[in-house]
């Protein structure tokens, strides 16, 4: 996904109001069934690791679950030792406010500094003063840069 420049680029604000971090986000490719979610948070639960970022998509045969988990190497240890297949990458987590234009400001940043919006999840309570976005780009050093400017 590619976020084109906003018109009044110029008028960025100098602190977005948001806290971020590059971390690890484990994707899983599972069977598409049911209870094959459950069985992973409850081993997730059992191990005491807290899932901060879930997004999932399907295919006719297996489902993909990214997360993004409070403790990335015990949990791939975990899901490997259940020969289950993952893929571990760097994602951007960032933390902002939960009012209009928040994104659109963070995707205005990334596209004046050419780094590309692979994919994004989010959610936020619509009472939530904050919210929490999850973003997996081209360069993730380079979107740090670009979005603490």
């Amino acid at each position: 996904m590619h976020c084109p420049p906003a018109r009044n680029s110029k008028r960025r604000a100098a602190n977005l109001n948001r806290v971020m971090q590059v971390t690890k986000q484990l994707a899983l490719f599972l069977d598409n069934r049911p209870g094959t979610l459950a069985r992973v948070c409850e081993a997730l639960a059992k191990a005491k690791i807290n899932i901060y970022a879930i997004s999932t998509s399907d295919t006719i045969d297996h489902s993909v679950v990214r997360m993004v988990v409070s403790d990335p190497a015990r949990a791939l240890t975990l899901f490997e030792a259940h020969n289950a297949l993952v893929v571990e990458d760097d994602v951007l987590m960032v933390e902002g406010d939960n009012k209009p234009g928040s994104l659109a400001r963070i995707c205005d940043r990334l596209a004046e500094a050419a780094v590309n919006i692979e994919y994004a999840y989010c959610a936020t309570s619509p009472s939530s003063r904050k919210g929490l976005l999850v973003l997996r780009v081209s360069n993730p050093a380079k979107a740090m840069k670009a979005l603490n400017g």
